[in-house]
């Protein structure tokens, strides 16, 4: 396969699996800021999270007033001046996909143009509450239409593995962006850990990664931050999973090495993390610090990114 064109199947699906994540985000935000204040002790912070979480405030400042609702939903749903944006990544996806139309099945080219056709109806529309989360739902819907498209679809070969190789490196980023802004940014200082407000944000978090039931079919009790974090990190079982994530992309990039008769940087980087992890227990990783935990991983996650465009994308 040419590399632009395992480039541009790379790239759909992070933006795909991007503009679902800045959905769930903005969905979050909105769950968490319909609180009554009395929650944080009048202290509010959910809309500077969800920025951090998904958007660059440096890129924010220069383009808006100050951080609340309005700005930050704009800003990443809508804006063009935000490259992660949902219009952006929904732009993106679409330009990707028209490059490699040859190399997908009719179905997932539908989703990604017809999604293209129809942002701009939601782009011309002052939107209410209802009407943005329905907007947010549309987002997610997108994301999981195009998925199973590829799923159901695509035949076994490097065309597909190069979609799951993007998928799997996009989410396991979102998902440790996710745990890190909880753990460091939404808790106001006034707030107790363990507190009301601090149990109803770990629960919006499960919500946000779709495993607020799967939390409860593999603890079996109530919502607790060492648990949920083993749930996201470490749990093999779980979709958007750090763990998981590193097994599909080890899977497929094994799948790749095989079929083009060479190994590189990218499955020694992925093999090594996998490993690690499948090797970590929680209990150690709070003893060390999730935060820092959390950002060692997205920096090498980050490198095996990186390992795979030197190798396969250049």
């Amino acid at each position: 396969m040419l590399s632009r064109t395992a480039d541009n199947l790379y790239w759909l699906s992070r933006y795909v699996e991007r503009a679902e994540f800045v959905a769930r985000i903005l969905d979050a935000a909105h769950r968490l800021a319909s609180l009554p204040t009395s929650y944080g002790g009048g202290e509010t912070n959910e809309w500077a999270s969800a920025l951090a979480s998904a958007g660059d405030p440096e890129v924010f400042k220069p383009h808006y007033d100050g951080v609340n609702a309005a700005t930050v939903c704009d800003f990443l749903a809508f804006s063009p001046h935000n490259p992660s944006s949902i219009r952006s990544c929904i732009e993106s996806a679409r330009e990707n996909a028209r490059s490699v139309r040859t190399a997908l099945t009719t179905e997932m080219w539908d989703t990604i143009n017809g999604a293209w056709l129809e942002l701009r109806s939601y782009e011309k529309k002052d939107l209410d509450r209802d009407a943005f989360s329905r907007f947010l739902d549309w987002v997610k819907g997108i994301s999981l239409t195009f998925d199973g498209s590829a799923y159901r679809t695509m035949l076994r070969n490097d065309t597909y593995w190069f979609t799951r190789l993007g998928t799997a490196i996009e989410r396991a980023d979102n998902t440790a962006r996710i745990l890190d802004v909880k753990y460091k940014i939404l808790l106001p200082a006034s707030e107790t850990v363990g507190g009301s407000l601090d149990y109803f944000q770990w629960t919006t978090i499960l919500r946000e990664v779709s495993a607020f039931n799967a939390y409860h079919w593999v603890y079996r009790e109530s919502v607790k931050p060492l648990l949920v974090a083993d749930l996201l990190i470490l749990n093999r079982q779980m979709p958007r999973s750090f763990t998981n994530c590193y097994g599909v992309l080890v899977e497929h990039l094994d799948l790749i090495a095989d079929a083009y008769g060479r190994r590189g940087a990218s499955q020694r980087l992925a093999s090594n993390l996998l490993a690690r992890l499948e090797s970590e227990e929680i209990d150690r990783v709070f003893a060390s610090g999730l935060h820092e935990f959390v950002i060692a991983f997205i920096g090498e996650n980050n490198k095996v990114g990186a390992a795979i465009a030197d190798q396969y994308l250049g």
